[in-house]
C-alpha cells in the first residue's frame, strides 16, 4: 500500500547466509484508537488514516530467511479458512470484525513467490501466540487442524504458550488452542524458557513482557548487520517513538523500557527494524532524537 505521508526506498537485504524476503499473509483492520492508546486521534490520523468504523489497514507480514541450509519463518500472519478453523459461528464473525478478506496475498501465496514450498520450510519461531502472529502455524487438512509446515520445528516461549493455554480475561479474544493445540500434539513445539543466544546460526532470540507475557524478539546478524524482528514491540513504523503505544499492551511502562533498552542498539549499530503490522514499509532504519528514537529512513524490500 502507498501512503502519501511516507518517503518509502526499495533495498535488497541479506544478512550472512540468509537472504532476507518478506511474506506478506494479506491484511486485516484494527481500530485506530486501540492501536495507538493514549496518543490523540489528530496525530495518529494523519499517518494511519482510519475507515468509517475506525479500523486502520494492518499487515500480518511474516518473513522467510531463506539460506542454503535452513528456511525459517518468523510468525505466521492470520491464517486463512476461518470457517474451519474457529468453527462456522466465530469464523464468519472472527473476519468481518477484523475485516479479514481471503483476497490478496496469504502465506502460502507468498512463500510460493519466494521459490519456497510449506514441506521445506526448516524452523518456524513464532514470536507470540496472539491470532495475528500465529494463525497460520496450523491449517485444516484431511479432515482436521494439522501443523502447516509438516517437516518444521516450532519454538514459542514457555511464559507465552501458558498464558495462551489459560488466558487472561485482557487477552481471551486473542489466543486461540487451533493455532497451537495441533502443534503440541504432533510433537513439533519446542518450548523455549528465556532468551537464547544462537538458537540458530546468526539468530538469537530475547524476551520482551510488555505486549504480552514471553513474547520473544528475534534478532538476525552477521556480526556486521543486523536486522530485529519486534513482533508487537513496535507493530508499525509509526510507533518506533517510545512512549506510541498500543491499547492492547499489557504493561505499558514496562513495553516503554524494552523499547529503549531494543531500539538503542538498533539506532547505534545501524540495523533495520522488520515490523510486522506496517502497510506501508517493510523495514526502515532508525536514529536516535533526544531520549527518544525516529524513523530515518523507511524500505520495501524487493
Amino acid at each position: 500500500m502507498n501512503n502519501p505521508a511516507f518517503k518509502v526506498s526499495r533495498t535488497r537485504l541479506r544478512i550472512g547466509d540468509y537472504e532476507v524476503i518478506p511474506l506478506p499473509t494479506g491484511i486485516f483492520g484494527l481500530d485506530g484508537g486501540a492501536m495507538f492508546g493514549t496518543v490523540p486521534k489528530v496525530l495518529w490520523e494523519k499517518t494511519n488514516p482510519p475507515d468509517e468504523k475506525n479500523r486502520i489497514p494492518m499487515e500480518a507480514r511474516a518473513l522467510l530467511l531463506k539460506s542454503p541450509a535452513r528456511q525459517i519463518v518468523i510468525d505466521t500472519g492470520n491464517g486463512g479458512d476461518f470457517v474451519h478453523k474457529y468453527g462456522e459461528k466465530l469464523g464468519h464473525k472472527f473476519a468481518e470484525l477484523y475485516n479479514i478478506s481471503d483476497e490478496g496475498p496469504s502465506l502460502k501465496k507468498s512463500l510460493a513467490r519466494a521459490g519456497v514450498s510449506p514441506a521445506e520450510i526448516t524452523d518456524v519461531i513464532l514470536t507470540h501466540l496472539h491470532f495475528d502472529h500465529a494463525g497460520g502455524a496450523t491449517e485444516w487438512r484431511d479432515g482436521k487442524l494439522q501443523p502447516t509446515f509438516p517437516n518444521a520445528k516450532y519454538y514459542v516461549q514457555k511464559r507465552n504458550l501458558e498464558t495462551a493455554s489459560k488466558p487472561n480475561l485482557r487477552e481471551r479474544a486473542s489466543y486461540f488452542p487451533a493455532n497451537f493445540q495441533p502443534l503440541l500434539e504432533a510433537g513439533v513445539l519446542e518450548v523455549l524458557d528465556g532468551a537464547v543466544e544462537n538458537l540458530m546460526p546468526g539468530i538469537s532470540v530475547a524476551i520482551s513482557d510488555g505486549h504480552t507475557q514471553g513474547q520473544q524478539i528475534v534478532k538476525i546478524t552477521d556480526g556486521k548487520n543486523g536486522l530485529l524482528y519486534g513482533g508487537d514491540l513496535v507493530p508499525t513504523s509509526t510507533h518506533v517513538r517510545t512512549p506510541w503505544l498500543m491499547g492492547y499492551d499489557l504493561n505499558p511502562l514496562v513495553l516503554m523500557e524494552e523499547k529503549q533498552k531494543y531500539l538503542g542498539p538498533v539506532a547505534d549499530q545501524g540495523w533495520h527494524l522488520f515490523f510486522e503490522h506496517d502497510p506501508y514499509c517493510d523495514i526502515a532504519s532508525i536514529e536516535r532524537q533526544g531520549s527518544d528514537f525516529a524513523v530515518k529512513e523507511r524500505f520495501w524490500i524487493s
